[in-house]
Order: C-alpha cells, then structure tokens, then sequence
C-alpha cells in the first residue's frame, strides 16, 4: 500500500516538474522537493523499491534543473 501511495507522490510531484523545466519557471521545484522527499520516505516504508526509485529519479530531474537555473530560475 505504501509503494502505491509513493507512486502517487511521485506522479503529482512529476505533473508539478515538468512544466517546471520551461525557463523562468523553474522556481516550481521549490514546490515539488516536499512533496518528493514525503514520496521517498513512503517509498523507504515499503517492501517493494519501485515507488521509491520513482521518486528518486523526478528528485533527481528537479535538483538538475535548480543546478542549471541557479536555485530560482
């Protein structure tokens, strides 16, 4: 149930990252990062490791893309 739960996280974080890849919005990660981490921890919880891999990997794109803008853009 929890790796499901983290599916879930990690597909509304992902929905809130990918128009956040389109400059001068990058600011939306900032939004996304909780909401990501709540997804890893689920993900942590679970028996199974596919929800938390998910969630690593949209972690991964957002802090990219903070990287590139300089932390706002």
């Amino acid at each position: 149930m929890l790796n499901v739960l983290a599916y879930l996280v990690g597909l509304l974080s992902l929905v809130i990252v990918i128009p956040a890849q389109i400059p001068l919005l990058g600011a939306l990660n900032w939004l996304a990062l909780p909401l990501v981490v709540v997804g890893v921890i689920l993900g942590a919880l679970s028996s199974k490791n596919g929800g938390r891999n998910f969630c690593l990997i949209v972690l991964l794109i957002a802090a990219v893309r903070l990287t590139l803008g300089g932390g706002v853009f």
